[in-house]
């Protein structure tokens, strides 16, 4: 291989880093233009860094045109994942226990939303089932509102996703389950790590009275993290 070769190569692999750190870090996603000008490329080259991220499923380009993280981003954060799982595990079940609900942790991915983690009730006689691993768009339900609410403010907000910004807890019904409601509160670990705590329950009385556990819950994540 020619020096040539090798520096183009090295330029290319830098750009793409720079690239994914970018995106990344952008609470409200990046467009082709803006990676451009920050990386300082011709948006021809900024495409190609784009397309070849999301091909191998480390951004996603969402419906509005902008380019946001994807779930390949936990292969390469598995560390921090795997300490945001050990420590949230004996919470979230604590906090199934005590609600009577399934509850889950949810990480943004891309204009999806990604089940990280899963606990339901020991004692209860009926569970609802949500799998880890599980998605769903983030326009949509509980957990989707608390996650966009963590982005930056734009015209385009729901109505939803504005309310959870003012009162820090968001609301759904039937919007994935049916006849199930929705709660969801947005935390940011250590690190810039965004996530929900999420429940499903087909008990009106649970979801009405959730919050108040689930916000002391989500300060437990954030502090044992």
């Amino acid at each position: 291989m020619s020096d040539s070769t090798s520096r183009g190569g090295a330029q290319t692999l830098a750009r793409g880093v720079t690239a994914l750190k970018l995106v990344a870090s952008a609470s409200n996603g990046m467009s082709v233009v803006e990676l451009a000008e920050h990386v300082g490329v011709h948006r021809t080259i900024a495409s190609r860094l784009l397309s070849t991220l999301a091909d191998e499923g480390l951004v996603a380009k969402g419906t509005d045109g902008r380019y946001r993280g994807a779930a390949g981003l936990l292969t390469l954060t598995s560390a921090a994942y795997a300490t945001i799982r050990a420590a949230s595990g004996p919470i979230l079940q604590r906090l199934a226990d005590e609600l009577g609900a399934t509850v889950s942790l949810m990480v943004p991915e891309g204009n999806q939303v990604h089940a990280l983690m899963v606990a339901t009730p020991r004692d209860a006689r009926y569970k609802i089932v949500f799998a880890e691993g599980n998605t769903h768009p983030i326009d949509r339900a509980a957990a989707g509102y608390a996650l966009l609410s963590l982005r930056e403010p734009t015209p385009d907000d729901l109505p939803k996703v504005i309310e959870t910004r003012k009162n820090g807890v968001a609301r759904s019904f039937a919007e994935v389950e049916p006849n199930a409601h929705g709660v969801a509160v947005p935390l940011v670990f250590k690190g810039g790590v965004q996530a929900a705590v999420n429940i499903i329950t087909y008990n009106p009385d649970v979801a009405e009275s959730a919050a108040g556990p689930m916000l002391r819950a989500a300060q437990d994540l954030v502090a044992a993290v």
